[in-house]
């Protein structure tokens, strides 16, 4: 899925950014609904909208590792090459 995204265009920059929005639309949906409803329905709006932020911001790390990290298929050739060649150097 992280890799879809990444290929998608998606970055580790738009998560954070979308989490960050999180927080500030969090602070907003609580004060709107506290002043059209009652507590209750604010905390619960509140609570909502704030579970969001931590799911952008692991999204982000994910995607921050993608954008780090070399295809794991490059990285099994090279070491299947050394293996090849040491096994040839005990057989000498």
């Amino acid at each position: 899925m992280i890799r879809t995204l990444h290929k998608m265009g998606i970055r580790a920059e738009h998560a954070y950014a979308a989490g960050i929005a999180s927080i500030g639309f969090t602070v907003a949906s609580w004060v709107a609904s506290y002043f059209a409803e009652n507590t209750a329905r604010a905390d619960r709006w509140g609570i909502f909208v704030g579970e969001w932020a931590p799911t952008f911001f692991v999204l982000g790390l994910a995607l921050r590792m993608e954008e780090t990290h070399e295809p794991q298929q490059e990285e099994v050739g090279p070491q299947r090459e050394r293996l090849g060649q040491q096994y040839a150097d005990t057989r000498r």
